[in-house]
């Protein structure tokens, strides 16, 4: 039965539907957006946009974007060899099929996006910028934390996503033990810096 899916004509298609199980197969074990502090963000298309034509002007994830195109464009190409198939008893080259499936997809995948958007709200907390997590307490995970010395930090955002920073004392006395609370009021790349909830400038927040 499945045997047809494994030759030529087919073999993009095989492929992007072996790359969508993996993606999820990623996204399922947790080592996929939520794990990602992105301080990016995709620019540039205003309303009509090609990235609203897209589907990637919401705030759809990338990689379930990705595998929302997968999938689509598998759909596509199999329904395109099934109908050549059918109606001149051999299916199209496999460029010719990816060429037409690809269009197709992007078609279909415009509307799947879009809908997946609308419907799956809790994508929108996965990917958050950096700077979004200033104003947060983190948490001291292992080891002590001091200036030239960061340590590890867990911090919740708006959201509930938990990340995990390296964090150092703001102040050069300052030391952050394991079990810390501090408050994350500054950064300088990826490292984080912090005033710990005993410090007088929070003892009134």
């Amino acid at each position: 039965m499945f045997a047809p899916f494994l030759t030529p004509p087919y073999l993009p298609f095989a492929i992007a539907f072996v790359v969508m199980i993996g993606i999820g197969l990623i996204e399922a074990i947790g080592l996929g957006l939520g794990s990602l502090d992105l301080d990016g963000e995709i620019g540039g298309a205003g309303d009509g946009g090609v990235l609203d034509w897209l589907g990637l002007g919401g705030e759809l994830p990338i990689l379930i974007w990705l595998t929302s195109l997968l999938g689509c464009f598998t759909l596509a190409g199999v329904a395109i060899q099934q109908g050549a198939t059918a109606l001149a008893g051999a299916p199209l080259a496999w460029p010719a099929a990816a060429a037409a499936a690809t269009l197709a997809g992007l078609l279909l995948n415009m509307v799947a996006a879009n809908g997946l958007a609308r419907v799956m709200p809790g994508f929108e907390t996965t990917a958050i910028s950096v700077d979004g997590l200033l104003r947060r307490r983190g948490t001291i995970l292992e080891g002590t934390a001091r200036r030239g010395a960061p340590a590890r930090a867990r911090v919740v955002d708006d959201h509930g996503q938990a990340h995990v920073v390296m964090v150092e004392p703001h102040d050069d006395d300052d030391a952050l033990a394991t079990g810390d609370t501090a408050l994350l009021v500054r950064r300088e790349g990826v490292l984080f810096f912090a005033l710990p909830d005993g410090h007088a400038l929070l003892r009134s927040i």
